[in-house]
């Protein structure tokens, strides 16, 4: 089924979702470079449930507008779950210093990281691998709901689009639970 659904069906039935949860969605991208927040605003309405969107491509953007860790980017690599699970903390951290900031409400926020190619691989972390990080902040707190690595094939785009249906649908499948 996921290989068949289009990416605006599926970001609108996230929207859907986070709209019945009175709840709201950010990302923080690296490798998708802006891709999964472009697709969430293709669905009309989508103002409602989603609030910002990170393109932090270079390690430095990482550490500066996320907070990522230096000695994370050294030991585990800039495509790492750990980075990723410390981008998409860091986006709610940042939304926490927000003067609109409302305790009340539920965020969720999506990392990706990862290598689209067609250059820049290597046999630890070939060409297709892409880690992502998913974290809710609610009532309960912050805390991480899920870490992921896959692995597509294709080409860059082809790779890309492949990680912004994982990253939607895995999303949909947390809200749901």
């Amino acid at each position: 089924m996921l290989e068949s659904i289009a990416l605006t069906d599926l970001a609108e039935k996230v929207g859907y979702r986070l709209h019945q949860q009175q709840a709201i969605v950010s990302t923080a991208e690296s490798c998708t470079g802006g891709l999964l927040a472009s697709t969430i605003i293709e669905v009309a309405g989508s103002s409602q449930w989603f609030d910002r969107g990170f393109i932090t491509y270079s390690n430095q953007a990482k550490i500066d507008e996320l907070g990522v860790k230096v000695i994370s980017l050294q030991h585990y690599g800039a495509v790492s779950e750990k980075v990723a699970e410390e981008m998409a903390l860091g986006v709610l951290y940042t939304l926490r210093q927000q003067p609109h900031y409302l305790e009340d409400i539920t965020c969720y926020a999506i990392s990706t990281t990862g290598v689209a190619g067609p250059s820049g691989g290597t046999a630890e972390k070939p060409v297709g691998m892409v880690c992502f990080s998913f974290v809710k902040k609610d009532s309960q707190g912050i805390r991480t709901l899920k870490t992921s690595t896959q692995y597509f094939n294709g080409s860059r785009s082809a790779i890309r689009q492949q990680a912004v249906k994982f990253a939607l649908w895995t999303l949909l499948e947390l809200i749901e639970e």
